[in-house]
């Protein structure tokens, strides 16, 4: 098979390697990214991402926020980089002719940024009573911790990239996450929904087995290991042509697959023109232990 790239994390990371990785014909599988470039056959026909990409999450905020706040007055607070261009495009897209009139204040922060404070400061004085935070999991905890302190009471809306209760929740603080909205498509561990669910105590199994220093509380470990059974399945379908090719052939030829450790309902699919193996999401809220899904299925 010769060399593979799996599951590399970061949209600046995978940016920076996939256009070398594409010449050399290097498959880059389930890239740990949702930016939209990483779904992008024509383009970059070696690379494949996993996860709904950030445009189209963007669009399914959208869609229910034109259900419960038509009316709402948006501010954005978002990462300046392609993670947070990718979110931003994809909300006025769900939002349609209605974005302009919606999104009243926009700010953003570079990644090398110390705090997002300042930017919190500034979108709670333009009268905003929705915020959405897009952005990697440290600037998100300190964003909601920051509304808190201000005295801001918003409906907050976090990327599913952060929405971590072990990386996110806790260190904002508990009490100050309460109301969150964000998107899943996998089953998190914190959920008491799941403390029977077999599909999880797979996962919790193997956590104890292999990683038992392990956070739980972190869904990063879910991804991980979800990522890897999507792996094993595309291992299995090229059976002994380990190919460069066919490896890319078989990852491009997922259909109705069903992990154990999705929520039910959101399988993966892929094909040839298609390079977004997930594109379902629930919806769920924080109630200040654990996130509570809510709502129907999702494709944006």
């Amino acid at each position: 098979m010769g060399k593979t790239i799996f599951s590399s994390f970061g949209t600046p990371t995978n940016t920076a390697i996939v256009k070398y990785l594409n010449i050399k014909k290097v498959p880059q599988l389930f890239v740990t990214s949702g930016a939209a470039e990483f779904a992008d056959p024509k383009t970059y026909p070696w690379t494949m991402g996993w996860r709904v990409n950030y445009v189209s999450e963007g669009k399914t905020y959208a869609r229910y926020l034109l259900q419960v706040r038509p009316n709402a007055k948006i501010a954005m607070l978002y990462q300046h980089d392609d993670v947070g261009k990718d979110y931003i495009r994809g909300l006025r897209e769900g939002l349609g002719e209605r974005a302009d009139k919606m999104i009243v204040a926009e700010a953003s922060f570079e990644v090398t940024d110390p705090t997002v404070d300042s930017q919190i400061v500034t979108l709670k004085a333009s009268g905003a009573d929705t915020l959405f935070i897009f952005s990697s999991a440290k600037p998100a905890a300190q964003a909601i911790r920051k509304v808190w302190d201000v005295g801001w009471h918003p409906l907050q809306f976090v990327g599913n990239p952060a929405a971590s209760v072990g990386t996110v929740m806790k260190p904002a603080g508990l009490e100050k996450s309460v109301g969150i909205i964000s998107g899943a498509f996998l089953k998190d561990p914190t959920d008491s929904h799941w403390q029977n669910d077999q599909g999880l105590k797979e996962w919790l199994d193997f956590m104890k087995q292999y990683y038992p220093e392990g956070d739980r509380t972190d869904l990063y470990n879910v991804y991980a290991y979800a990522t890897a059974q999507t792996l094993v399945q595309v291992l299995k379908q090229c059976g002994d042509d380990l190919t460069r090719e066919n490896l890319m052939r078989q990852a491009a030829n997922l259909k109705n697959l069903e992990l154990p450790i999705l929520i039910p309902g959101i399988r993966i699919n892929t094909g040839p023109n298609d390079y977004s193996p997930i594109e379902q999401m629930q919806l769920q809220r924080f109630d200040g232990k654990q996130w509570v899904l809510f709502g129907d299925i999702i494709t944006p």
